[in-house]
């Protein structure tokens, strides 16, 4: 019985937005993979539940930033 705690508290955490595309941009600072800031990346197992959906909405916000500047180039 207690395994199945523990599972609803595994799937309960904020999963890692890593994808194992390890890079830098310079430009930008974020990873070319997952679109975190050296910081945020550093700091992930750090971080509470709070702070890593924080960061998650920054990779939403960043990641429409992105987009729209690439439809701006193919135009």
């Amino acid at each position: 019985m207690t395994a199945d705690i523990d599972n609803e508290d595994d799937e309960a955490a904020v999963p890692s937005p890593c994808i194992s595309v390890c890079r830098m941009d310079a430009s930008t600072g974020w990873c070319e993979g997952c679109l975190r800031t050296i910081d945020e990346i550093a700091g992930w197992s750090l971080f509470d539940d709070d702070a890593k959906r924080a960061v998650w909405d920054a990779i939403e916000e960043r990641h429409a930033e992105f987009m729209a500047k690439q439809a701006k180039g193919q135009r």
